[in-house]
């Protein structure tokens, strides 16, 4: 059983791959027909307008690689430890919250709609189950349990959007993670966690080709909030129903990266008496920029610190 596991999650990683891949090309002649284009701003660091929306690629192989793996699982006899209408909950949410990011490219929504709508596509997740009911073996009574539900998902929603600054890395960041908790729920036997992670650490390698620097394509927030907001329901599907809370803090550390950034810009911007809200050029790729590093270097060099953090959430997951 554990090798058709293996063999499953590893299928949702290639299926999910191969399938951003083949369609992003679409995605990008379908973005630029439309109009759909980042321009450059003072915030921005590309030089020319770019195809933007790219994220429906990784959308459709996620759900593609995803749906392809408990299929054949169920073929072969693989019982998901998950309810599948949880996994259909999660699905409707993420295509949800990609609207919401598509919308948001296309007409900039104002902070306070924005934060509703992704309130609400968290919300959409409790009546299903899909929700923080323990921590570190202790449960927590439901009302504490949702909120915390809530907030995971919109911080993480938020931190992959706010990362979202340089050709590719919120794609490889969110992918490193992807696959280091595809690791960690499968070596705990979360089978469908861990195809839900590897699709979509496979949907992000699809997609990172076009998306490397020079980037052909933009993720846009439809991309970034999709990412988010997949990452942080299969945390709750997978991680955060382990007991020890050692492995609690997994999917935390796997992500220290946005989380941190997000985090040190709210300090910053209410030190300044700025709105948390408002967007500047102050996050941790900007100032890598500002020292001189090319757009691939600080890429590469967050990709270097990611995957270390990854490699200490796997630690701390097997010793917990």
């Amino acid at each position: 059983m554990q090798g058709a596991a293996w063999f499953q999650v590893a299928l949702a990683f290639f299926v999910a791959a191969a399938i951003a891949a083949a369609a992003t090309p679409p995605v990008i002649a379908f973005a630029r027909r439309v109009g759909a284009l980042d321009h450059p701003r003072s915030r921005r660091v590309h030089a020319s307008p770019t195809p933007t929306s790219g994220g429906l690629a990784i959308l459709i192989g996620f759900a593609v690689g995803l749906i392809a793996a408990l299929w054949l699982g169920g073929r072969r006899g693989i019982v998901a430890d998950v309810p599948l209408g949880q996994v259909a909950a999660v699905l409707v949410g993420g295509a949800a919250i990609a609207l919401v990011g598509g919308v948001d490219d296309r007409f900039e929504m104002r902070a306070a709609p924005k934060l509703i709508a992704q309130i609400l596509c968290a919300a959409w997740l409790l009546p299903f189950g899909v929700s923080i009911s323990g921590l570190a073996g202790h449960a927590l009574p439901a009302w504490l349990g949702w909120l915390l539900t809530i907030v995971w998902v919109v911080a993480i929603v938020n931190a992959i959007n706010f990362i979202d600054g340089l050709d590719g890395l919120a794609a490889g960041v969110v992918g490193i993670a992807s696959l280091a908790l595809a690791l960690v729920a499968l070596a705990r036997g979360q089978i469908v966690a861990a195809a839900m992670s590897a699709a979509l650490a496979g949907s992000t390698a699809g997609f990172l080709p076009f998306n490397f620097n020079p980037a052909r394509v933009f993720m846009g927030d439809l991309g970034s909030h999709f990412l988010g907001y997949i990452a942080a329901a299969t945390a709750i599907l997978g991680t955060f129903k382990i007991a020890a809370s050692l492995a609690l803090l997994a999917p935390v550390v796997a992500f220290a990266v946005p989380i941190f950034d997000i985090l040190w810009a709210m300090i910053r911007r209410y030190r300044t008496g700025q709105s948390i809200a408002r967007a500047d050029r102050n996050h941790i790729h900007h100032r890598l920029l500002e020292r001189g590093l090319s757009q691939r270097q600080a890429v590469l060099l967050i990709y270097a610190v990611s995957a270390a953090c990854c490699a200490l959430a796997l630690a701390m997951s097997w010793r917990g």
